[in-house]
């Protein structure tokens, strides 16, 4: 088999190799996609203990974290989404079960208040490097001496006549 033909041979098992995963999660025609499982780690991720005010994945002992546990392997078990299973914990312990601020309404400030805080901060540091550049005086120009004021006719002629001495 020539060098040509195997290199051929290869790349076409590769592709599909590569393609295998994505074909197999596709649905036949005329049915719809299946919603992804979620797993429980994945729901403790992002939400929270309702009583320790810590991420479930942390409460361990607490017996609302197991309360909380129970209901979303319940849930999983039920097939519902990871969206599904916030939604219902929700309902169930109220918008403080979960670990992220809702985007909308007055959580909406959660998000907004740190990114503006952001924006102000490099807004001033781009602020006062323009104004050093123009100064030309940045904070290590204090550290650094005056100038030397330029020599006289005379000196630089001692000067030339003892570095001439010295080699």
């Amino acid at each position: 088999m020539s060098l040509l033909l195997r290199s051929a041979a290869a790349a076409l098992a590769f592709a599909a190799l590569a393609a295998a995963p994505a074909l197999a999660t596709q649905s036949p025609p005329g049915r719809p996609a299946p919603e992804p499982k979620t797993t429980l780690a994945e729901v403790e991720e992002e939400v929270m203990c309702t009583v320790c005010g810590v991420p479930l994945s942390m409460a361990r002992e607490a017996p609302a974290a197991k309360r909380e546990r129970i209901l979303i392997q319940q849930l999983i078990a039920e097939g519902k989404t990871k969206e599904e299973i916030k939604d219902e914990l929700v309902a169930t312990y109220g918008d403080d079960v979960l670990m992220l601020p809702a985007r909308s309404g007055f959580d909406l400030v959660a998000w907004l208040v740190p990114l503006g805080l952001l924006l102000v901060g490099l807004l001033l540091l781009g602020g006062l490097l323009v104004t050093w550049k123009r100064r030309g005086s940045g904070p290590d120009d204090r550290d650094r001496p005056a100038p030397a004021p330029p020599l006289s006719p005379g000196d630089a002629e001692l000067v030339d006549a003892a570095l001439r001495e010295r080699d």
